[in-house]
């Protein structure tokens, strides 16, 4: 007697688990153009290397002892291989959730299963196996008809923090979020390393629109509360946006090349055909001669990073810092810099806690940071001080003093004042050079002078031109040629060496510094 038939039964079973919510709820899905979890993780994953677990959980219907019909859980989790290295993937699957109660009638059936905590499984897995995790996220949290059924509330408490700490602090951490989000899941978006939202067909809140509307009276779409716009633009939330599903996955891919398993591995180096003494004639012009106008930072770090391998973090929160991933003759790093297109390049709340998030991941992963430091201060007036940029700006700076990694700084332009300060860890070495374009010093000369020279200047008998004669002595003296002489800078660079300057620094970290810092735990972990 063999146990054939139960083997059968195990093949029906997972076949009807790979049928999800069904045709008519797989439409619908389709028609919001959105994929199914499978075919997301398909799309995600290398092909053929996804190893599922849990496949069988589910809610079972049995008339008797027969199965007649089968809702999976909706969630789908397991191992895969992204570009050969593993990961754990866990999707909701939207069309298995039940939708006023079961599509099979259950008034005469026997109901068995439920799912379980497959969701739970998935993290722990990812932090004892040491793998990046990444949540396809397509749902909302609590449902009232839960109480229904319970006949009672609940307390409720908050187990999920202590368990996103840890996760933080030893994998990379992805969230994708799929769908109109809200609850539990949408707290999981920012509890992670890399978010991302594809425009105009997802939205996440903590609330949704009729919790708005029964709660503060206020009509609103989804999209106008939690939508690109909204997170990706305004709140930071999210960290990227994506046009459809499948730029959404090509960015997790590009997200998750420039970073190791888990912090007991050092970033992967990938071959490199770009020359390291690769000099781009335009360096030398990129930056204004005019001090007031302005350049693109985006281009400029192009011209000396790998080309083609900047990947860009929170383009459009923070917009006057630019922070993202490159490589160096194929050597991950952090990239820091300034646009002055946006206040000028100065530094607001927003800024500096986009710079401070950068910053710990950084550090958390083991990637150098090269910062090309173009800093004018602070933001000032209102805008500036009516959203606490001191505040967040020193915590900015306390990032910088709390890392460990390797960290270079490229002048390009402006280091003024307590944020300009703020471009390096200054109780160890770090490797700085200058451009010739370079100034810095305690407050801008042109402010300075209306502020120190006032009385001066209005009992001159032209106050205006007694105000350009100080200005014109004192501009004399911002050349970063006069700072060298006295080693305030450590060497000013012609910029079309830059890159193969950085690449000597950065063969050294990584032969170096950087494995001697596998052994030493991160101070802290990472907070979303």
């Amino acid at each position: 007697m063999s146990w054939e038939p139960e083997v059968e039964e195990i093949a029906r079973r997972r076949e009807l688990a790979r049928q999800m919510g069904g045709p008519e709820r797989i439409a619908e899905q389709h028609a919001q153009d959105r994929l199914t979890v499978r075919e997301r993780i398909d799309l995600l994953t290398d092909a053929g290397s996804f190893h599922e677990r849990g496949v069988l959980a589910g809610a079972g219907f049995y008339d008797g002892q027969e199965l007649v019909g089968f809702l999976p859980s909706a969630t789908v989790m397991g191992t895969a291989r992204i570009d050969g290295r593993p990961v754990v993937v866990r999707g909701a699957d939207y069309t298995a959730r039940l939708k006023g109660g079961s599509e099979v009638e259950t008034s005469k059936l026997r109901v068995h299963g439920g799912g379980g905590d497959k969701s739970g499984d998935a993290e722990a897995m990812a932090l004892e196996l040491k793998l990046p995790l990444i949540r396809l996220i397509d749902g909302f949290g609590a449902d009232i008809r839960a109480t229904a059924q319970m006949g009672r509330t609940y307390l409720p408490e908050m187990y999920w923090p202590q368990r996103w700490g840890k996760l933080m602090a030893e994998v990379p951490v992805i969230s994708a979020a799929l769908g109109s989000v809200a609850g539990l899941p949408a707290a999981e978006v920012p509890a992670s390393h890399f978010a991302v939202m594809v425009r105009g067909t997802t939205q996440v809140f903590a609330g949704g629109p009729p919790l708005v509307q029964r709660s503060l009276g206020e009509q609103i779409s989804k999209e106008d509360l939690g939508g690109y716009e909204v997170h990706a633009r305004k709140s930071g939330v999210v960290d990227n946006d994506a046009e459809d599903e499948p730029e959404l996955f090509e960015q997790i891919r590009a997200f998750l090349s420039y970073l190791p398993t888990n912090v007991h591995q050092l970033p992967p180096i990938v071959d490199c055909d770009d020359p390291i003494d690769r000099r781009e004639e335009d360096l030398l012009s990129i930056i204004p001669r005019h001090r007031n106008r302005g350049y693109n930072p985006r281009r400029l770090i192009s011209l000396v990073v790998d080309q083609g391998s900047f990947f860009e973090l929170n383009r459009y929160f923070g917009r006057s810092q630019v922070t993202g991933f490159a490589r160096i003759g194929g050597m991950p790093i952090g990239v820091l810099g300034n646009d002055p297109m946006h206040y000028g390049g100065a530094m607001s709340a927003t800024e500096a806690r986009k710079f401070e998030k950068f910053v710990d991941l950084c550090d958390v992963f083991h990637l150098p940071i090269v910062n090309f430091a173009d800093q004018p201060g602070f933001l000032i007036g209102r805008p500036g001080e009516g959203v606490g940029t001191l505040r967040a700006g020193v915590r900015a700076a306390a990032a910088i003093d709390d890392s460990q990694v390797p960290w270079a700084t490229v002048v390009v332009r402006r280091l003024y004042g307590v944020a300009g300060g703020a471009h390096q860890d200054f109780s160890r070495f770090c490797y700085r050079i200058a451009w010739p374009s370079a100034e810095w010093g305690s407050i801008p000369i042109e402010g300075g002078v209306a502020a120190a020279y006032r009385r001066e200047i209005e009992n001159a008998p032209d106050p205006t031109a007694h105000r350009a004669e100080i200005e014109e002595r004192l501009i004399s003296l911002r050349s970063p040629f006069s700072a060298a002489e006295a080693y305030a800078v450590e060497d000013i660079v012609d910029p079309r060496d830059t890159r193969r300057l950085l690449f000597e620094w950065l063969s050294t970290a990584y032969e170096t510094q950087l494995p001697s810092q596998l052994g030493v735990r991160v101070r802290y972990g990472m907070r979303p």
